[in-house]
């Protein structure tokens, strides 16, 4: 017993010793302990365990299971619809937006890739690949071909479902594209250049990635709603012809379908992107049961929460999305959300980006009741929202809400921050937000980041202020003072039918 309370006494005396020097090396220091032993602190209390979702390191079988499901997509197209066309339909998708290379003359025959998702034959790819086709071919992996049609197609997602008359077909298992994680090894299966059945590696590099590639304004169908653009980037080589392809993680789980790249050439430069499969099993489910995508709208103008506009509101961080407007009869209206709120997450899922947010929605029908969570006055609130469809939105808005203002303009816009009018010695404005490729705004060169002080010599302090602007134009001429993203004054005065 005295042995043990000898022990006890011993320990005691060593951790106080231990403390006691910890404490004189930490004094020794003007700000604390070395960074390298803060580090080591720091780690001791916060074990650095990082694990991944893709599996083992191995390609070899994730490559042999997906490869069989990828085909090749050949599209035939008549001389009324091969007006415009290029060598490759993938190639249409940076014509203007990298580069603004003029295109030449397209020929008969274009080709892209497919992802078989049925043994029975529905086969998921890109609407730019089968748009304006007059004949879909379709060659698998062991060289047998199909005559296909399309089921249906959706240019705001760029996605589109066809089919082929075949039983007991080799089908890709779909994974779920919310636990892709930046950093973790990814694989791209497609038919660049023609070359079937090729097979890259690279890593997801991001996350919800806007890159403004879709609604060009030339199909009338994306002129009725927003464009999705949440893309999965990677470095995985995506060549022309890759595009309906697969990109997989390293269990060989479809995460994304693949849809465009980033490249002033046309090939391969570094970064590719392709459309999440949580959004395409949504899109895809659509054309199986209705012909065409049934899309819920949440009724609100949406903005990024950046550092300056936190600290003008006070907020506590700049998460989150901002509501700088609300529909009147909306969806979110109806629930109650308010101009100033800031949304934080969808049906549980955490959003800190425009994109993030419009393909959490993307993902819902009208009529489904979905919960969101969202800040005001630094209180943490969650609601249900009905979703309207777009025919149900513009009904319960009037001919001037903020959704028309943006298919009117091809714009949407946010409050400037306090910081930023007294930079540029302002009392109003608001700042374009977000541009449509193919938008009244993109044609006449108005960029995301102006910001505009007045129009038609009304001066803008809150969305609605727009309205009058609009109804006081003459001859349909609009007139916009405000100040470039560049700090330089700008006037502009172009027609808006």
């Amino acid at each position: 017993m005295k042995r043990f309370g000898l022990m006890f006494l011993t320990a005691c005396l060593g951790g106080a010793f231990t403390l006691g020097a910890y404490k004189l090396v930490e004094n020794k220091y003007a700000g604390g302990l070395s960074l390298q032993d803060q580090q080591k602190v720091y780690f001791a209390n916060n074990p650095y365990n990082v694990t991944s979702s893709t599996g083992d390191l191995d390609f070899t079988q994730a490559a042999a299971a997906v490869t069989p499901a990828v085909v090749h997509i050949k599209t035939t197209y008549s001389g009324a619809n091969q007006q415009g066309m290029g060598i490759d339909p993938f190639e249409d998708m940076f014509r203007d937006f990298f580069g603004n290379r003029r295109r030449p003359q397209g020929p008969q025959m274009a080709s892209g890739s497919g992802v078989i998702l049925s043994e029975d034959g529905y086969i998921v790819t890109n609407n730019h690949v089968v748009d304006n086709a007059d004949k879909i071919e379709v060659i698998l992996n062991d060289k047998r071909s199909f005559q296909a049609k399309v089921i249906g197609r959706d240019p705001n997602t760029d996605l589109a479902l066809i089919k082929v008359s075949a039983k007991g077909l080799p089908i890709v298992k779909m994974g779920n594209s919310d636990d892709v994680r930046v950093g973790e090894w990814v694989l791209a299966v497609g038919n660049p250049f023609n070359l079937t059945s090729t097979v890259t590696a690279g890593i997801v590099s991001a996350k919800g990635r806007s890159i403004g590639i879709l609604g060009d304004g030339q199909d009338p169908a994306i002129s009725k709603s927003r464009p999705i653009e949440a893309f999965i980037q990677t470095d995985a080589a995506i060549n022309r012809g890759n595009s309906g392809g697969a990109l997989v993680n390293t269990k060989g789980e479809l995460i994304g379908i693949n849809a465009a790249i980033a490249s002033q050439t046309g090939n391969y430069e570094g970064y590719g992107f392709a459309i999440p499969i949580n959004l395409a099993k949504k899109v895809m489910d659509d054309f199986q049961k209705f012909g065409s995508v049934q899309r819920g709208f949440l009724g609100v103008t949406i903005g990024e929460v950046t550092a300056e506009l936190a600290e003008e509101k006070g907020f506590k961080s700049t998460r989150g999305v901002y509501v700088a407007s609300v529909v009147e009869g909306g969806a979110a209206n109806a629930a109650g959300l308010k101009e100033g709120d800031v949304i934080i997450k969808i049906e549980g899922v955490n959003v800190n980006a425009s994109s993030e947010l419009q393909e959490q929605i993307g993902r819902h029908r009208p009529g489904d009741k979905i919960a969101i969570t969202f800040v005001r006055n630094g209180q943490e609130k969650t609601v249900n929202v009905v979703l309207k469809s777009d025919e149900g939105l513009k009904l319960a808005s009037n001919s001037k809400s903020a959704e028309e203002i943006f298919n009117k303009l091809g714009a949407s816009f946010a409050p400037v921050s306090e910081a930023t009018k007294k930079k540029y010695g302002i009392n109003t404005g608001l700042i374009v937000a977000e541009v449509r490729r193919g938008g009244l705004f993109d044609e006449v060169g108005l960029p995301k980041g102006t910001i505009i002080i007045s129009m038609n010599g009304k001066p803008l302090a809150k969305v609605d202020d727009i309205d009058e602007a609009l109804a006081n134009r003459r001859n349909d001429m609009l007139q916009i003072n405000g100040i470039g993203p560049d700090g330089s004054r700008i006037n502009y005065t172009f027609q808006a039918r």
